[in-house]
């Protein structure tokens, strides 16, 4: 059986090693390497999948297991017609595991073998997760890749804490595969685990591959480590993956890490960090941060970027958005995040070229330079 989702390699940068591909979905391509935007809760905050569509370019979004098995329920999602009627999109959908979300917004839990017992953040009420019931929440809620439920280690963790998570994970990952049924619907990504320790990635990469998924994941890193160490699991793990297959980087929506993300040779990438910063007024531009609630930008009537192309840029200024910000007003937040998410798909357009043009450490370096970050 033909799998659902697969990867086509177009190029290679000659200069990096980036990869410039194409992943086929059953609801259409992604052009790769790719931004995703985060809609958690069936929805990018503040955002219309038509607007997400023609305003921000977005190829594919993802949506949260955890979320929406607690609300509206993943039973209600499945009587909708599955995430893409319920939401209105047509595009490609991705949905997390919720993994992450049980180990970060769960106070009392409890992992064993068989699963993870939590308490809902929202009430307080006792769940519980197993390999199979995630992978039959997934199935409801009908997304075209689907992730296996894994932990994610905090950080810092002992080697032997993570070692014995990261066989956990394998084997839940093994789980996953054997009670996921809609295989010729939606890919089923292993996550690989081992937090900063090189043999454990190394161990982890290994034993998910023999499970012969359709495309694999880094997981546990960008929890909170200095950039070195980030760099430095990603770098080693990216060429673990099969070159053949779709690789994710899980968690990841800074500009430089992007870049270094593509570099590396992961083709996916995905944050909230794009809309969360815009609600705080803080826009990213070609130049760096625009923090447009400081009194700086009072009486700027120039746009948040001049190189920008997006809605906000061509019609609004800094003073309009900074007095939507400061007055509380909701456009000012939906302005800045359909500016963050352009920006960001921008980015990834031009990534996609500098890799065809082999250009991609160059375009690097320019880069950092302009944005104020350091190499």
């Amino acid at each position: 059986m033909k799998p659902a989702v697969t990867y086509e390699l177009i190029h290679e940068c000659k200069q990096t090693g980036a990869r410039r591909g194409v992943v086929h979905t059953p609801h259409g391509d992604i052009q790769t390497p790719v931004f995703m935007p985060v809609g958690t809760q069936a929805t990018v905050k503040s955002m219309t999948p038509e607007e997400l569509k023609e305003m921000v370019g977005a190829q594919i979004i993802l949506s949260n297991t955890y979320h929406l098995y607690l609300r509206p329920g993943n039973k209600i999602v499945k009587e909708a017609g599955g995430l893409h009627k319920f939401m209105n999109w047509d595009r490609p959908i991705l949905t997390d595991c919720g993994g992450f979300q049980v180990f970060s917004l769960s106070d009392l839990r409890t992992i064993s073998e068989e699963g993870v017992e939590f308490k809902s953040h929202l009430d307080g009420s006792k769940h519980f997760f197993t390999p199979e019931s995630v992978m039959e929440i997934e199935e409801d809620l009908g997304a075209d890749i689907i992730m296996s439920f894994d932990e994610c280690c905090p950080y810092p963790s002992t080697y032997e804490y993570t070692k014995n998570s990261m066989e956990r994970t394998t084997r839940w990952a093994a789980r996953c595969k054997k009670a996921h049924k809609t295989v010729d619907k939606q890919a089923l990504f292993g996550i690989i685990q081992g937090g900063f320790y090189k043999d454990l990635r190394k161990q982890s990469a290994e034993d998910l591959i023999k499970l012969d998924l359709p495309g694999y994941a880094i997981g546990g890193i960008s929890v909170g480590e200095p950039k070195e160490e980030f760099l430095d699991i990603l770098r080693y793990t990216a060429p673990l993956m099969p070159k053949e297959k779709p690789r994710y980087l899980m968690g990841v929506g800074t500009p430089d890490y992007l870049i270094e993300a593509a570099i590396a040779g992961i083709d996916m990438c995905d944050c909230v960090l794009p809309t969360r910063i815009a609600r705080n007024g803080t826009a990213m531009t070609w130049n760096g941060k625009v923090v447009v609630r400081n009194a700086t930008y009072e009486r700027d009537w120039g746009p948040l970027d001049p190189e920008c192309d997006c809605y906000t840029c061509k019609n609004y200024t800094r003073a309009y958005i900074r007095h939507l910000i400061k007055a509380n007003e909701i456009l000012g937040v939906r302005l800045l995040s359909i500016h963050n998410l352009r920006f960001l798909t921008n980015l990834m357009e031009r990534v996609k070229i500098e890799i065809e043009h082999d250009n991609l450490a160059t375009f690097r370096d320019e880069f950092y330079k302009k944005y104020g970050y350091i190499k």
